[in-house]
């Protein structure tokens, strides 16, 4: 591409077998700039959405509230793994023969709500500096505590017998740090047999949804990049600035406004260039993040 795109968000339909590291390094390619990031990891055997920021935006997506995501997966009841998904080894079997379907539905009903949830140790949360994959790998003993997350619904599809296993399709929408691997190891604990996840596709990060991803195949075609001020409109409340106001912001000065709320607020030109975040500091408007 001879020229660069306009600074906003790819959404990635991320196949499987790839990380998000590797996404990021073929839009880099794709887009002609090394200013390429992502937001929301997504493990190698996950596939769907994948929010990428090119070029300013790279700068937003620290900000983002992509604080709900949804996933469609499947979790096969009966042997439970070393990483709580299909590529660990497996460490115990039990037999699924006296389960059925009725009781898999009223088990899963329990993982709805505010929740106690202890991540997988193959999880990239760091411990003392070193993410705790890593220290797994290294042959370390790793448990992590408990940590709060919120299911927000959770419904259970196909429950089907594969040899002497059960697979459940469940889809659910989650809080951002919930560990669907963890819903899957601990739904095969408290039936008594063990679990672990097979498959896993996001469907929506935040406002971003699989109807508006695009595949890897397709975004060499034609790179869709959503507009910086769209993509600002759509994740942030908003305040149009009067002239006055919109050159103030661009030498990074405080506003003389009142900000609803305490989370960011996007401001915008009066052309609707989107200009900076802000967030009420005392009496006034500081700058957050200045993309002008």
């Amino acid at each position: 591409m001879n020229d660069q795109p306009p600074a906003g968000l790819v959404v990635v339909d991320k196949p499987a077998g790839m990380t998000s590291h590797d996404v990021v390094a073929r839009l880099r390619r794709l887009a002609g700039t090394r200013k390429v990031g992502h937001a929301g990891t997504l493990d190698p055997m996950a596939t769907g959405v994948l929010v990428v920021g090119v070029n300013r935006a790279t700068r937003l997506l620290g900000h983002l509230t992509l604080t709900e995501k949804a996933y469609d997966a499947t979790v096969r009841l009966g042997s439970a793994t070393t990483t709580d998904d299909a590529e660990g080894e497996t460490w115990m079997s039990a037999s699924t023969a006296e389960l059925d379907e009725q009781q898999v539905r009223t088990a899963a009903a329990a993982f709805v709500g505010e929740l106690q949830q202890r991540p997988s140790s193959v999880s990239a949360i760091k411990v003392d500096g070193k993410r705790s994959y890593a220290r797994v790998r290294a042959g370390e003993d790793v448990d992590l505590p408990a940590r709060p997350v919120t299911v927000h619904e959770l419904r259970v599809g196909a429950v089907r017998r594969e040899g002497d296993a059960l697979d459940v399709d469940l889809s659910l929408r989650c809080s951002s740090g919930t560990y669907v691997r963890a819903v899957a190891r601990d739904l095969g604990e408290a039936l008594h047999v063990g679990g672990h996840l097979i498959a896993l596709r996001r469907t929506a990060v935040g406002p971003f949804t699989l109807a508006e991803a695009h595949t890897l195949d397709a975004l060499a075609d034609d790179l869709v990049v959503l507009d910086l001020s769209e993509v600002a409109r759509r994740c942030f409340a908003s305040l149009d600035l009067d002239d006055e106001q919109a050159r103030d912001v661009g030498f990074g000065r405080k506003l003389a406004v009142r900000l609803d709320g305490a989370a960011p607020v996007a401001v915008f030109a009066p052309d609707g260039r989107f200009l900076a975040l802000y967030e009420q500091r005392g009496d006034l408007a500081a700058p957050v993040a200045v993309l002008a």
